[in-house]
Parts: structure tokens; sequence; C-alpha cells
């Protein structure tokens, strides 16, 4: 398994030169709300302010999209992913998409 530490949102990295390209790379997840959560995070709206529950639930969402970039940008032969985004939609009522994607590419340092 190769390393895969450089990851970035520009489209190069410096000290680094792209040797290859090897395409877009992602990775998705699916998240719903529990009814629990869901109550919970709506009693916090009443009195305002930042809401733990829902800032836990997208970055726990987040992260496992990551997760599954990275993987994806290993299983290509990946050794850095450059221009790396997120996106996330609304599925139906409760249900969110989440998306990590950018370009896999190999890279090796410059003199």
């Amino acid at each position: 398994m190769n390393d895969l530490s450089l990851i970035t949102t520009s489209t190069h990295l410096e000290g680094y030169k792209i040797t290859q390209q090897l395409g877009l790379v992602r990775g998705i997840t699916v998240r719903s709300r529990s009814v629990i959560g869901n109550i919970a995070g709506g009693f916090m709206t009443i009195f305002g302010g930042r809401s733990a529950i829902y800032t836990e639930l997208c970055e726990r969402a987040r992260e496992e999209a990551y997760q599954l970039m990275l993987q994806h940008a290993r299983s290509v032969g990946a050794n850095a992913v450059i221009n790396m985004r997120y996106d996330a939609n609304e599925v139906m009522s409760g249900l969110t998409e989440v998306l990590a994607y950018g370009t896999a590419v190999i890279v090796e340092k410059t003199k």
C-alpha cells in the first residue's frame, strides 16, 4: 500500500512535480438523522447557537466520505490528491449525501 499523505485543495503541490494524473477519485456516504437526534437537535434550535449534535453528524459524514476517497485514490495507485472538494446534497427530507472528491495523481519531490 502506498503512502497517501499529500492532499490539497490546490491544483498543485509546492515542492512536488506531478508525473501522472490518474483521474477522478471520490468517496460518498449517505446519512440520515435519527429520530432522537432530530428531537435533540430541534430542541437545541429553540435556544439558538451552535448545534453540537448536527455538527458531529456532519463531521462524521465528511470524515467517512474523505476516508472513502483516500481508499479509492490508493486503489488506483495515487500518492497524492489535488483539487480536493466536498459537496453535499439532500437526497430526500432527512437524508443527505456527502461527497469528497479530487484528482488522483502521482507526484515526486522536486530537487
